[in-house]
């Protein structure tokens, strides 16, 4: 441990490492009183000074969008790709609130506009992807919120479809299977590669700044892990718990 912090403390005096920016990861849900996706972890990731605030989006069987993390919510047969979203909206969080539409997350998202929207839309059938892509745009476009917006994905397909709608859109892809050559061929923003497929190419990280792209990682919760992340000098961190990192980061 000692090593460790005389290694950042050199690296950041001769100025090699930048301070990444921390992502609360389905928003600040290990806070009192919060549950992951809810309107209160998007609240509660802006109250303590968050740079964004990660969400994951599904497309209903109704045509509708809605925010979760699971397909089949937990204790339940209830398919977010399937049910409606009246139905899903009967799905009680741990915190007491309904699972949020996308409107009514965007609504908050408004209303605090320190904090960027890191959008996650859920792998679907390509032709699902591309229907909650044009919906979710017209949407964010409404409000007012495309420019704090950065838009992620497992789906290639889905990033792509987001790049296509939105040319100047921040785009990151997630799975982690691509070099950093490629998604510059693609045209996307970066590379955002959980910390065990980073661990696997820390090269890819120096790859990725070379060719202009930018460098998150998720979901980063070991002290000494997010000390790793910032020696590789990643741009962005994406935590469960964005007090520690902080913490650290001071």
């Amino acid at each position: 441990m000692r090593i460790w912090i005389l290694a950042l403390t050199l690296l950041c005096a001769t100025g090699t490492v930048a301070q990444p920016k921390v992502i609360a990861h389905r928003g600040y849900w290990t806070a009192e009183g919060s549950a992951q996706n809810s309107l209160m972890s998007w609240a509660k990731a802006d109250a303590v000074g968050c740079y964004g605030s990660e969400f994951d989006v599904w497309l209903t069987g109704d045509n509708r969008l809605v925010v979760n993390h699971d397909r089949v919510q937990k204790g339940t047969d209830i398919d977010m790709t399937k049910a409606s979203a009246r139905t899903i909206r009967k799905i009680i969080l741990p915190n007491g609130e309904p699972i949020p539409t996308l409107d009514a997350y965007l609504r908050l998202a408004k209303s605090t506009p320190d904090m960027r929207l890191i959008f996650e839309l859920k792998t679907h059938d390509f032709v699902r992807e591309d229907l909650a892509v044009r919906k979710s745009v017209r949407r964010l476009r409404r409000l007012g919120l495309l420019e704090r917006t950065d838009f992620i994905s497992f789906s290639l397909n889905a990033c792509l479809a987001f790049r296509k709608a939105v040319p100047e859109a921040r785009v990151y892809y997630l799975t982690g299977d691509l070099a950093p050559w490629s998604i510059k061929n693609l045209q996307l923003t970066g590379i955002d590669y959980s910390f065990a497929v980073l661990s696997q190419h820390p090269e890819w990280v120096k790859e990725a700044h070379d060719l202009g792209l930018e460098v998150n990682v998720w979901t980063v919760n070991r002290e000494e892990d997010m000390r790793q992340c910032i020696a590789w000098g990643v741009d962005y961190i994406t935590t469960d718990y964005p007090e520690r990192l902080q913490a650290l980061l001071e």
